[in-house]
């Protein structure tokens, strides 16, 4: 009886060896790609020293740009380096330029694919930082069965290494040596209190091989996620920046004036040593310009949501859709992230800030929070390069920290249309995070009259922020 236990007990170490030599190779097929960090971008980015300043406008010639040869050529050198980062096919190219061209000339069907594609472009990037924290808990699982699996079998070797010890030195058996009958069965009841132990350590190492293949699976699915998630994004960058390049093709030249009114804005920025000097001195010269838009009526009627809803529907509109004060509630959110510092915290240098502050995925999407006029687009002071717009009856709304900004001075921009897009990292002394400057960082700030004002309650509902 003995003899035949201790087989069982050697068959089934045998097996269990064995099982142990196929997890190392197991666990190397089963090993999870981490996502690429280096997601395409809307455009290559450039530095801000070497990006040219755009022409500047007020809102009755918000639509016109330089359109000399040199222009000409500078947009179709862009738009090839767009391309040339893609891994799309030349069929599916040429397929979204002939898309776009047949668009030609219609402002409004272009406005609209605009802010479809920039509202795509945030919906994919959602995904990707999902897919991507998905991937990662992948990892923490794969390394936990790993370190269960290593276990094992340094459990399973010193099992080994005592059995053989006592077959150097075994009991004798009944048959043979009656005498010593004591210690056969003594052998025996230790192999008896081992065989059930061992068998559940088996049934462990079993589990935890189909658990490592299982991680496999789901990391080989969330990797076609991803892979689907990307193709998106690159596809809608050069659908964005084909429809930016054609739009500014088909827009009227407005020669010397737009070169002065240029000018004059990189003046006002050069002698403004505070964002509330070059709000104020920008708007300033908006009203000269043009008729100011009228005030804050505190009576003025409320609208439905419906009828609110239809007015942002209208992809042909040149002013706002409806009174900024009516569109509380009713804003984009700029940028897909997680709110790091909110209106009224401390700012990390010392002071109070007076916005929002968005850590994003790297090369993400801006789109504009409300309808307005481009007052000001370009390099500012230690914010990086940044946006403002004026959006009606005294209100501003400010975006910095962007790496590249693809809209023109004065240039009249519609809700959830695609106006640059963040770096690598954190560009200037915008806010100071947990994540210090290894993540970029948007910078946004609503003020009316020049005063700031907290932009939470201003955001849609159904708004995500990833």
């Amino acid at each position: 009886m003995p003899l035949g236990l201790d087989s069982t007990v050697r068959a089934m170490l045998g097996g269990l060896v064995l099982t142990g030599a196929l997890v190392l190779p197991l666990l190397a097929q089963t090993e999870a790609q981490a996502p690429a960090e280096t997601p395409t971008s809307a455009s290559e980015p450039a530095a801000p020293a070497a990006e040219p300043t755009e022409p500047a406008t007020s809102p009755q010639t918000s639509e016109a740009t330089a359109d000399e040869p040199a222009s000409a050529e500078s947009r179709a050198a862009d738009l090839a380096e767009v391309e040339a980062s893609l891994e799309l096919s030349r069929e599916r190219i040429d397929a979204l330029k002939a898309e776009i061209a047949e668009m030609e000339g219609d402002r409004t069907r272009q406005n609209a694919a605009l802010i479809a594609a920039g509202q795509r472009v945030k919906l994919a990037e959602i995904e990707v930082a999902d897919v991507e924290e998905r991937l990662s808990n992948l990892i923490v699982d794969e390394l936990d069965v790993r370190g269960r699996l290593d276990g094992a079998d340094a459990e399973i070797a010193n099992v080994l290494a005592a059995l053989e010890r006592i077959s150097l030195n075994p009991p004798p058996a009944l048959i043979v040596d009656p005498t010593d009958a004591l210690g056969s069965a003594r052998g025996a009841m230790l192999i008896a209190a081992i065989v059930p132990q061992l068998r559940a350590r088996a049934d462990a190492v079993a589990a935890d091989l189909k658990a490592l293949m299982l991680i496999k699976d789901q990391a080989l699915a969330e990797e076609a996620t991803l892979k689907a998630n990307y193709a998106v994004l690159e596809e809608e960058q050069l659908r964005i920046a084909t429809l930016i390049a054609a739009r500014k093709q088909g827009i009227e030249t407005a020669g010397a004036a737009l070169s002065a009114e240029e000018q004059a804005a990189v003046d006002l920025a050069e002698r403004a040593s505070t964002l509330r000097e070059l709000i104020a001195a920008l708007s300033a010269r908006a009203n000269q310009t043009t008729s100011p838009t009228a005030p804050v009526d505190p009576d003025l009627p409320q609208l439905s949501a419906e009828a609110i809803a239809l007015a942002f529907a209208n992809t042909a509109r040149t002013e706002p859709a409806v009174p900024f004060q009516l569109a509380q509630g009713y804003l984009a959110q700029p940028a897909n992230g997680v709110t790091v510092v909110q209106f009224g915290a401390g700012d990390g240098f010392g002071g109070i800030s007076q916005g929002q502050s968005i850590v994003t995925r790297a090369d993400a999407q801006v789109v504009a929070p409300a309808d307005g006029w481009v007052l000001y687009k370009g390099p500012y002071l230690n914010y990086g390069q940044i946006v403002i717009l004026n959006t009606g009856q005294g209100y501003t709304a400010l975006l910095a920290g962007l790496d590249t900004i693809s809209i023109d001075i004065g240039q009249f921009v519609l809700m959830g249309e695609p106006l640059g897009t963040m770096g690598s990292r954190t560009i200037g002394r915008t806010v100071t995070t947990n994540a210090g400057n290894a993540q970029p960082t948007l910078y946004i700030e609503l003020r009316q009259n020049n005063e700031p004002i907290d932009p939470e309650g201003w955001w849609a509902e159904n708004e995500q922020t990833g």
